[in-house]
């Protein structure tokens, strides 16, 4: 009984000595709750004004909500004399080995964090980047982007692979130029092939005035002479345009009797040192 009364006294003592460290530390504990939550508050107002994605918005605050209550609780428990250091290398420690483990995830979760918060392409958006991924955005997750490709296929492409390669945005475009090249005999009139593509071109009213539309040659080929096409039309009707332009294009040189050569080559039959046939030899047909 005696033991037992001495030893709270002496903790008695031990709580009048430290005093004065726990009144500060409830001091800091009250102060650095307030300031958390109007920290928190003015992140949330930032968010809202920058139109941040609210699952992006919700991971990010709950992160920043649980690094700041972390930093007062160790600032409160250091005040009051408790030894952190041994705590905060065992946290240290268990962080990077966690890192190391999910550094791929990580990557993901970093180029996520990255595409929500910059927005290069949003849900609906139709995307193609040189990592190989193209499609409608169906999703934008935190670790993968899921876009549907234009066969239908559902695709999931890791968001750190995504965010560090180019992204082409084609629905963020107001207009778009499409330009083939077809290639004309040696012996048509090049000046008639033109002007019969221009008359097609200007008589299709969504073909667009402004940029001029060009047609040019483009290559003295060894089977033909390659004329380019370039015009520009509206977005949403870029595929058709460029689809039924074609067909009307060889359709007008057929009506002109001017020809789309085959690509070909001479192959001479030799015997003796004498040539006994030349014959042109033709790369590919229509079959």
């Amino acid at each position: 009984m005696e033991k037992f009364e001495n030893s709270i006294e002496r903790l008695i003592d031990v709580v009048i000595l430290k005093l004065p460290a726990i009144a500060i530390a409830l001091i800091i504990l009250v102060v650095g709750r307030y300031l958390i939550g109007l920290a928190l508050r003015i992140i949330e107002r930032r968010f809202e004004r920058r139109n941040v994605d609210r699952s992006i918005r919700s991971f990010l605050s709950s992160l920043i909500k649980f690094s700041l209550y972390c930093l007062l609780l160790l600032t409160v428990a250091s005040t009051m004399g408790i030894q952190t250091t041994s705590f905060i290398a065992a946290l240290s420690a268990f962080g990077l080995a966690v890192g190391l483990a999910l550094q791929g995830s990580l990557s993901n979760f970093a180029g996520g964090v990255l595409i929500l918060l910059f927005r290069p392409f949003e849900v609906g958006d139709y995307i193609s980047s040189n990592n190989g991924s193209e499609g409608s955005v169906d999703r934008i997750d935190i670790l993968y982007t899921t876009l549907i490709s234009g066969e239908g296929i559902r695709v999931f492409s890791p968001n750190g692979t995504l965010a560090n390669s180019v992204i082409k945005n084609f629905t963020k475009i107001i207009s778009r130029r499409f330009q083939f090249i077809v290639g004309i005999s040696y012996d048509d009139n090049i000046k008639e092939a033109k002007e019969t593509i221009e008359k097609l071109i200007n008589a299709d009213e969504r073909i667009l005035k402004t940029p001029t539309p060009e047609i040019f040659v483009s290559e003295l080929a060894d089977s033909a002479v390659n004329l380019t096409i370039r015009g520009w039309v509206n977005k949403d009707q870029f595929w058709t345009t460029h689809n039924e332009m074609q067909e009307r294009i060889k359709l007008a040189l057929d009506e002109k009797g001017i020809s789309i050569p085959y690509p070909q080559t001479e192959m001479h039959i030799k015997s003796d040192g004498t040539i006994l046939a030349s014959i042109p030899k033709k790369n590919q047909s229509n079959d």
